[in-house]
């Protein structure tokens, strides 16, 4: 297949998006009909058009996607896509996740906290392994998923793939900028990684959801930009590291400045790795390995999940004579964390929760959380304003 011809569209407020590689128009693969068509290659002038057009959006490892209207279904695979969804007002499109009903409980905790918004994501396809006969039977508007991770699971190629786009709808969605991650060899060359707010603004062009992005982004940046001026020099952070565990026989942990929008809450605040590079991300640990580390904070994920007892995890490092003798144990700083597949919204309760966890002395004191929905924290200490997101989520600008 012919490629198109490489063209640069106006700079959006954060960034120019390159535009190149494959067209998706209203769900067909475009620039395959041979060279004598005349259509495979576009003049500047055509190309320029198509790059004005607010339907067509540039995105790796896709190349051009073009949808004929704002999509009303949409499949996902991991959570920060659909969260981007949700923020954008289209939280009901979903038609597919991992672990619905596990993310629907998760998320609520935090849409609790926004007046006026909800979301059910529960009793949805759990897309984690999809099958291709089922995207058909969804027969979503688009399809915001990576290929080059969807070919990572068994009975998915690059075929299987251009199939879906043709006969369904496009692909249009990124994953391996998770943590930086090598693709498959069919998708290696060009393979280009976003931050979490990058992708998010060409999924909102995606959406023709401009508006509600640069809303968000506005409130996003006003909160970076109190973290960054407030933060103590490296001298005087904490040392911390995030567990995941069901319980204290398989212990994963995970460092929180890695390359990848998976630290996207912890890597702003420069906190020294307790590993001090020893241990890599997403390792089993045991508790003998977290003394030597001996990490003045300790994050547990998925501490907010409904099912999760938070006082069980911490009454376990408690109970055991090594993981008593750690300092975040000895002083109770382990906190609750809720996801590191973010969408937006989460992203900006995980930044004022995080920051309040490591320094409470520069951003107010976290409150004691045990269960329930994110703490209802004082107006005055709240790092961004929740009235002013759920309006936007709400499309009232």
């Amino acid at each position: 297949m012919p490629t198109t011809e490489t063209v640069q569209r106006a700079p959006t407020r954060r960034e120019t998006i390159r535009y190149g590689g494959t067209v998706v128009g209203g769900g067909l693969l475009a620039g395959c009909t041979g060279d004598d068509s005349g259509s495979t290659t576009q003049s500047t002038d055509s190309a320029s058009a198509a790059a004005d057009d607010s339907d067509t959006v540039s995105i790796s490892p896709m190349g051009e996607v073009t949808l004929d209207s704002p999509p009303e279904t949409v499949f996902t695979r991991l959570t920060h896509h659909a969260g981007m969804a949700f923020a954008l007002g289209h939280g009901d499109s979903i038609t597919a996740m991992h672990a619905p009903d596990y993310y629907d409980g998760l998320w609520n905790q935090f849409v609790e906290r926004l007046p006026g918004v909800s979301v059910d994501w529960t009793g949805l396809y759990s897309s984690w392994e999809p099958s291709k006969e089922k995207l058909y039977d969804l027969d979503s508007d688009v399809h915001l998923a990576d290929p080059a991770w969807i070919t990572k699971q068994d009975g998915w190629d690059k075929a299987d793939i251009e199939e879906i786009a043709t006969r369904v709808s496009p692909w249009f969605g990124n994953s391996l900028s998770d943590r930086h991650a090598e693709p498959a060899a069919a998708y290696a060359e060009g393979y280009e990684y976003y931050t979490l707010w990058e992708q998010f603004e060409l999924v909102a062009e995606l959406f023709q959801e401009q508006a509600r992005y640069d809303a968000l982004a506005d409130i996003h940046d006003e909160l970076l930009s109190t973290i960054e001026a407030d933060l103590p020099p490296e001298s005087e952070r904490p040392s911390a590291v995030m567990l995941a565990s069901a319980d204290i026989e398989q212990i994963y942990a995970y460092t929180l400045s890695n390359p990848g929008f998976l630290t996207a809450h912890t890597r702003p605040f420069g906190a020294r790795d307790a590993f001090d590079g020893e241990v890599d991300s997403n390792s089993v640990v045991d508790f003998e390995t977290l003394l030597d580390a001996d990490p003045d904070v300790i994050f547990l994920l998925g501490g907010f999940e409904p099912e999760t007892s938070l006082p069980e995890r911490r009454e376990a490092f408690r109970s055991d004579p090594v993981a008593a003798e750690i300092t975040a144990v000895q002083d109770d700083r382990l906190y609750p964390q809720g996801a590191r597949y973010q969408g937006p919204i989460l992203n900006l309760f995980q930044l004022e929760m995080t920051a309040k966890q490591l320094f409470p002395d520069v951003f107010g004191v976290w409150p004691q959380y045990d269960e329930g929905p994110y703490p209802d924290i004082p107006e005055d200490e709240q790092l961004f304003d929740r009235q002013r997101v759920a309006d936007i989520i709400n499309g009232e600008l």
